[in-house]
């Protein structure tokens, strides 16, 4: 089942309405995504923990990578650049980590607050090749500006 990203952000944005804690929020917002797609096999969050360097976060599924730096991978290349990455096949991603071997396709979107400052990634995996799409982009980064960059 695809996620209905117009139901499913009007339930994130319900249930996260008055948080402020961004770890609070980033679990939240991992958990409600997670459950929501088949197509989902790990979903979680990378966090900026100190300038070129990714720390996880919340996050559900599998085990995940502890620490990717901006040069790296398809998370360091969404936080070094600030554009979102839809790769559908991770095996042909130069400089792919692999964090899980049953990964066959990821999109990874920046995580902006009010102010515009990145505060980490939007990682999520899947076991199936070419899973994403450009709606799932636009869906999944309007749930995003929603929950992080409204000035909460």
């Amino acid at each position: 089942m695809r996620a209905s990203y117009p139901q499913l952000e009007k339930t994130i944005l319900a249930l996260t309405e008055g948080e402020d804690d961004v770890v609070a929020l980033m679990a939240t917002v991992a958990c409600e995504l997670h459950h929501a797609d088949e197509r989902f096999d790990w979903t979680g969050f990378y966090r900026v923990v100190a300038p070129g360097l990714l720390k996880i976060g919340p996050y559900q599924g599998g085990h995940g990578c502890l620490i990717i730096p901006f040069a790296r991978g398809v998370c360091g290349a969404a936080a070094r650049t600030g554009d979102v990455q839809i790769v559908d096949d991770v095996e042909a991603f130069d400089g792919h980590i692999a964090c899980s071997s049953t990964t066959r396709s990821e999109i990874v979107l920046p995580v902006r607050d009010a102010g515009g400052a990145l505060i980490g990634v939007l990682d999520i995996d899947s076991d199936r090749p070419a899973a994403f799409d450009a709606e799932d982009a636009a869906g999944l980064g309007r749930i995003l500006r929603g929950v992080f960059a409204n000035g909460r």
